[in-house]
């Protein structure tokens, strides 16, 4: 089933009516549990597979791929678009992004509100920008003809940051906000790194949340990070801590049903126990749902 939308030209904002989709819980799909997944096939609803893995015809990836969307819905999520940087769009990329949602017909496509390289020099790293109206505009654009290309509406993730710029006008939410509804792309929540970047730059998550739309807002990711007293690093290799648990209940409280997923992408534990870290999930949601019922 295909349930990616349109875009209706540039800033359109069209689809900010339409019902969100509602996948469930989901795993990012890591090349570890493959055969345990074939073999086994794990009680959960979707998957989210990193796009760049899976740009290649035939091979053993796209091997597992196909034998495991026969199963289960998918959506990609990509790590080089680089929608901030001055560089021209890779339209060899953009066109085997394309091939690849053909092929796997996901629910949607997503990347990073970021930049990885300039000068045709790719850092291997998700960078922020400057929260600045020339930034907003910059970002748009490139954004409105990356849908245009594609045929469908994005997703673009929120990071986690360390540094923070002189030319920024505006706090990280609004500019989040701004690019979202301009550009009519969608908004991947990341809620571990809204947890970074507020313990790193010393301000109120919840104040962030407050400042998103919630209409754009259609998939959550769950994951750890590493606490080094001062500052924290999104890691992606522990177990979701107690204050994402939380602020993630603040979240669903907020903006209502989000598909979520819990992402990992080091010190892998067992599937099942990544599994049962997604009933947590599960309860986590349910305690926010039954708490704004009795609101």
């Amino acid at each position: 089933m295909q349930y990616g939308l349109r875009h209706d030209g540039p800033g359109s904002d069209a689809f900010a009516s339409e019902p969100r989709p509602w996948l469930g819980f989901g795993l990012g799909l890591r090349t570890e549990y493959f055969e345990e997944i074939i073999e086994n096939p794990p009680v959960l609803d979707w998957f989210e597979i990193t796009s760049e893995n899976f740009m290649v015809a035939g091979g053993k990836p796209r091997h597992y791929l196909e034998r495991i969307r026969e199963r289960y819905p998918l959506v990609m999520h990509g790590v080089s678009l680089s929608i901030g940087s001055t560089d021209p769009l890779d339209f060899e990329y953009l066109s085997a992004l394309r091939q690849l949602a053909r092929d796997v017909e996901p629910a949607w496509v997503s990347d990073h509100l970021c930049w990885t390289g300039v000068g045709g020099v790719n850092s291997h790293d998700l960078l922020p920008l400057p929260y600045s109206e020339e930034a907003i505009a910059h970002v748009v654009r490139r954004v409105e003809q990356v849908q245009d290309f594609l045929g469908r509406e994005i997703l673009l993730e929120n990071l986690s940051s360390y540094v923070e710029f002189n030319d920024s006008q505006m706090p990280e939410w609004e500019f989040v906000a701004q690019v979202a509804r301009r550009s009519g792309s969608r908004i991947l929540l990341d809620i571990n790194n809204i947890q970074v970047s507020a313990r790193n730059h010393g301000f109120d998550p919840l104040d962030y949340m407050a400042g998103l739309p919630a209409d754009r807002i259609w998939q959550i990711h769950l994951a750890g990070h590493s606490d080094y007293g001062d500052y924290c690093i999104d890691t992606h290799d522990h177990e979701v801590p107690a204050q994402v648990w939380s602020l993630y209940e603040s979240a669903i409280r907020r903006f209502g049903p989000i598909s979520t997923m819990i992402e990992r992408d080091d010190h892998y534990p067992s599937l099942t126990e990544l599994l049962a870290e997604l009933d947590l999930a599960r309860e986590a949601y349910g305690r926010a749902e039954r708490r704004e019922r009795a609101a």
